[in-house]
C-alpha cells in the first residue's frame, strides 16, 4: 500500500475513534497492522500502531491503546528496527499517554525493554528508555518498580533516584492511618536502609560515580530538610566526609565508598570491625557487602553466587508501589536485562 493510502487509511480510523467506534477501530488496526507484517511493510505498520494507539490512549482507551502498543514493539522486532531517538521517542509519547494503574503499562515496558536489550549496544536494556520508565514510575511513588529502571539508567537517573529514595524513606515516618493490606509489614525507618538500595547496587555494579551523587545528594536532604539530622565535616588532605552521630549506619555507607575509591583490605576490615555490632541490624547487607569485598579489595569469599542471583534474593521489596516495604537493608530488584 502507497504511502499516500496508509495515510488515508489512518485518517479513517482516527475519525472513527473520535466518533467513539472504540472497539471497531481497535480490531481494524490490529488487521490492518498484521497485514503490513505480514507484507514486511514494517514502516506502514509501525506508522498505522503509532497513531492509533495514540488516538486511542488520547480517548481514554488504555486497554486498547496499550494492547496496539505491545504490536507497535512486535513490528519493530520484526522489522530489525535499530533502538535510536526516532524509535524511542515513538514509545515515550505512548507511555507518557497510558495511566499508571493500567495493567498494559507492563506488558509495554516489558516488551520495550527486550526489544531494546536486542537491538541497542546495551544488554541490559538502552539506558535512556530505562530513565524514562524509572522517571514515570517515580512521578507516583512506585518505588518498586522505579528503582531497578534508574539503576540501569543515565547520568541524569541517580537525581530521580535519591529524591525517590528520601520520599520514601519519609513516608515510612508516617505510614497511612491503616495498611494497604493485613500483610504489608511495616516499613523500617533507618535511613540507612534506603541509601543502601542505590549504593550497595551502584557498588556491585562498578558504578562509582552513580553511587557518590545519589549518597550526596540523599546525605545532604538528611541533614538540610526539616528532619534536621546532626552532621559533623571531617576533612583530611585526601577527602570530605559528611558524619552523622545518630545514624552509624549511614557512616557506614559513606565510609565504605570513599574506601572503594581509595582503601585497601586492611580499611575494609578495620571498617567492618568497628561497625560490626551495627551490621548485625542488616544482615541483608552481608552478601553484597562480601562481594563488594572481592571486587574492591581482593578479599576472597568462599562461595561465588551468581551475581544476579545473589541481588534478586537480597533486593525484594515487597508489593509495588507506596505501600512496598523494603526488606531490612535490602536493596532494589536486580538489574536484569529486562526492563521491568
Amino acid at each position: 500500500m502507497s504511502q499516500s493510502k496508509v495515510e488515508k487509511t489512518r485518517a479513517r480510523l482516527a475519525k472513527r475513534i473520535q466518533e467513539g467506534a472504540y472497539y471497531e477501530a481497535h480490531q481494524q488496526l490490529r488487521v490492518l497492522a498484521q497485514r503490513y507484517l505480514k507484507a514486511e511493510n514494517y514502516e506502514a505498520a509501525i506508522d498505522i500502531l503509532f497513531s492509533g494507539a495514540q488516538a486511542l490512549l488520547q480517548a481514554g482507551q488504555g486497554g486498547s491503546g496499550g494492547d496496539l502498543c505491545a504490536l507497535m514493539v512486535e513490528a519493530y522486532v520484526q522489522g530489525r528496527v535499530a533502538c535510536d531517538a526516532e524509535s524511542k521517542a515513538r514509545i515515550f509519547t505512548l507511555m507518557s499517554l497510558i495511566p499508571p494503574e493500567e495493567p498494559s503499562l507492563r506488558k509495554f515496558v516489558k516488551e520495550a525493554g527486550d526489544w531494546s536489550a536486542t537491538f541497542s549496544p546495551y544488554p541490559a536494556g538502552d539506558p535512556e528508555l530505562h530513565h524514562f520508565v524509572g522517571t514515570l514510575y517515580s512521578l507516583t511513588d512506585d518505588f518498586i518498580r522505579s528503582e531497578p529502571h534508574l539503576l540501569l539508567g543515565t547520568k541524569s537517573s541517580p537525581d530521580t533516584l535519591a529524591a525517590l529514595l528520601y520520599r520514601w524513606y519519609t513516608n515510612s515516618l508516617n505510614p497511612p492511618p491503616t495498611p494497604l493490606s493485613p500483610s504489608t509489614p511495616p516499613q523500617p525507618t533507618n535511613p540507612a536502609i534506603y541509601l543502601s538500595r542505590a549504593l550497595l547496587p551502584y557498588l556491585l555494579l562498578r558504578n562509582i560515580r552513580d553511587a557518590t551523587r545519589v549518597h550526596a545528594l540523599f546525605t545532604t536532604s538528611l541533614s538540610t530538610s526539616q528532619l534536621n539530622y546532626a552532621s559533623q565535616e571531617v576533612q583530611s588532605a585526601t577527602c570530605d566526609a559528611k558524619v552523622f552521630p545518630d545514624l552509624p549506619l549511614v557512616n557506614f555507607l559513606g565510609l565504605l565508598l570513599l574506601a572503594c575509591q581509595r582503601g585497601g583490605a586492611d580499611l575494609y576490615r578495620s571498617l567492618k570491625a568497628h561497625y560490626a555490632q551495627q551490621l548485625k541490624e542488616v544482615p541483608a547487607w552481608e552478601e553484597p557487602l562480601e562481594q563488594i569485598a572481592e571486587m574492591y579489595f581482593g578479599i576472597r569469599v568462599q562461595r561465588q553466587p551468581n551475581l544476579f542471583d545473589m541481588m534478586g534474593g537480597l533486593f525484594g521489596g515487597g508489593g509495588g508501589g507506596a505501600g512496598g516495604a523494603p526488606q531490612l537493608g535490602a536493596p532494589p530488584q536486580p538489574p536484569s536485562a529486562e526492563l521491568d
